[in-house]
């Protein structure tokens, strides 16, 4: 049975370098993120995000994190998968559990969810996950 979940988390540590600039400000680059998670999650992740800068201040990103922490009681380790983008002012990422990344009380975790943030605000995560019996 799949449980609807909310939870926050907030930006500790942001280290972005641009690997390719384009033209009128455009780029691509990459960035390391540590992120701290309080809620439905509680615990800690790293990030590393490839992004795509417009000329228009507006972004693309996907991105690989590493979850370290507790779901409802249970504790481990799992790897979400996001899509997501940048624009007017807030990131937008959807994303999924990758099956099979859970480590420990975590290894049947299946799920996925979204998140709405502005720049330097704690992100208000929604998301709906489920423990699979046969994992």
């Amino acid at each position: 049975m799949a449980t609807d979940a909310k939870c926050i988390f907030q930006i500790t540590g942001w280290d972005e370098k641009t690997y390719q600039e384009i033209e009128d400000g455009a780029k691509l680059s990459n960035a390391k993120v540590t992120q701290s998670y309080s809620g439905a999650i509680e615990g800690t992740s790293t990030i590393e995000y490839l992004m795509s800068y417009t000329i228009h201040g507006t972004a693309s990103f996907v991105g690989l994190e590493r979850v370290s922490g507790t779901v409802d009681g249970k504790a481990g380790t799992f790897v979400l998968q996001h899509t997501g983008s940048f624009s007017e002012g807030k990131a937008r990422s959807t994303w999924s559990i990758i099956p099979g990344s859970g480590t420990g009380d975590l290894a049947s975790l299946r799920g996925s969810g979204s998140y709405m943030a502005g720049h330097g605000e704690p992100a208000q995560v929604s998301f709906t996950y489920a423990f699979e019996s046969n994992a």
